[in-house]
């Protein structure tokens, strides 16, 4: 269970860094007490906000015992990362150290920081809104050159521009929309009940098509699953090696030796994959093999692509997907049937050809980009609910329920970014982060 997070009374620190030893380890701290507490661990004082100074830092509990020298930063709130009064020590990296400066710190009253604690005061406090903080959650955790421009977009702002900007477009139309309630007996010009109408259908057709993109920015985000399969002896194995660069996976002239799926994660296309190595589809009585291949059809049901191989000696198989890639896997021994893309691992053969095909489908799973793109189920569902009120409020001939249902439409809007009703999720979000963050 997580603790509760500290009061913003309260001031806390922790390690923004790894904690491995290393040339700097650099320690945060944020909160009212800050800059006091830092005064009692350095002799000559703080230095003035955004000026690096270095400053000797010593045990507050024994005055005469050096801890470290290290170069000091401090930053006054508002103008900070979390909004309150913040310092950072850029200590070295060793063990010692930290952990003498960390007792010190707590010897002063400062806290240890909670998982996301410095960016859920960054959002408290107005620096950031929480679009934009699971943006630099994501950033933090980007494997990828295409997760980690997706996520610097949404962490400067640029997805919550787009919610923000249809946010003010819908306050507009409710505006219209009170005055037509409140003033009903005024001679109002016609073409602000037809430019209300239209504004709806605007704005729907926007919200649609947001929609529409597909899971394009959740799956730059989690990566795609593609999913090799085939009889046995047909490959499958040696192709996973081929693309993962390395032998993950045991080959062997024995089938039947993959028995469990094994999973490699690559990038393809700046997309992380998780490519599965599945065991050879075939009828058997062998308990454990029985297993495996219902794990390989269990895959074959969730993954994004289907990479079906076919050997020589195999026969063509009877059912499979439409969008499968189907790869004629020795293509050295027999030439390959219509419809087949042909391989040989062991010679080299069409490999160039069968990476460019996966890398083409691989963009194609991601669609074209218009605008920033959703990222999280929970941007989804919010975008849905607005959508289903607005779509109510362009049905409805009563200006009454009209204007609850637009107000609908804004409170949606209104907890995708945090400006609404989202105590309640927060500890899940802000719990994501690494602590220091």
């Amino acid at each position: 269970m997580q603790k509760p997070i500290s009061s913003f009374s309260t001031t806390i620190f922790a390690l923004a860094t790894g904690a491995a030893r290393g040339a700097i380890a650099v320690m945060r701290i944020s909160g009212p007490e800050s800059l006091t507490f830092l005064e009692r661990l350095c002799y000559g004082g703080c230095p003035a906000p955004r000026r690096a100074s270095v400053r000797k830092i010593f045990n507050p509990k024994i005055p005469d015992d050096m801890i470290d020298e290290a170069l000091i930063l401090t930053f006054k709130g508002p103008a900070s990362y979390t909004g309150e009064d913040c310092a950072e020590l850029h200590l070295h990296a060793s063990p010692a150290v930290i952990e003498a400066v960390a007792e010190g710190l707590v010897f002063l009253g400062a806290l240890p920081a909670e998982p996301g604690e410095f960016s859920r005061r960054a959002f408290m406090n107005g620096r950031l809104d929480l679009v934009q903080a699971e943006g630099i959650a994501d950033l933090i955790a980007a494997e990828t050159q295409g997760q980690r421009r997706q996520a610097l977009q949404q962490a400067q702002g640029k997805l919550s521009t787009v919610y923000q900007d249809w946010a003010q477009r819908l306050k507009k139309i409710l505006s219209w929309q009170e005055a037509l309630i409140d003033f009903p007996d005024e001679e109002l010009p016609d073409e602000v009940e037809r430019q209300l109408k239209s504004e709806i259908t605007q704005l729907g057709v926007e919200f649609s098509h947001h929609l529409a993109e597909g899971r394009r920015g959740e799956l730059v985000r989690e990566g795609l699953v593609f999913a090799i399969v085939g009889a046995p002896n047909a490959g499958k194995s040696s192709l996973l090696n081929y693309l993962a660069g390395r032998p993950a996976a045991i080959v062997s002239s024995q089938a039947g030796t993959t028995r469990d799926a094994i999973e490699i994660r690559i990038e393809i296309a700046d997309v992380p994959v998780t490519l599965v190595d599945t065991a050879g589809l075939r009828e058997t009585g062998d308990e454990i093999e029985a297993e495996g291949i219902k794990r390989a059809h269990a895959y074959m049901q969730r993954a994004d692509l289907i990479i079906y191989l076919i050997a020589p000696q195999d026969p063509l198989p009877l059912e499979v997907p439409a969008e499968a890639l189907l790869v004629y896997s020795k293509v050295d021994l027999a030439p390959p049937p219509i419809g087949c893309l042909g391989i040989s691992i062991r010679e080299k053969m069409g490999l160039e050809e069968f990476y460019q095909e996966l890398t083409q489908r691989t963009k194609t799973f991601l669609g074209p980009a218009t605008q920033p793109p959703l990222t999280r189920v929970r941007h989804r569902a919010g975008i849905e609910r607005a959508y289903q009120h607005l779509a109510r409020a362009g049905q409805d001939g009563w200006p009454e329920t009209r204007g609850e249902e637009l107000r609908l439409a804004l409170q949606a809007l209104g907890q995708i970014t945090g400006k609404v009703g989202v105590e309640e999720i927060l500890d899940s979000i802000f719990g994501e982060f690494c602590i220091g963050k």
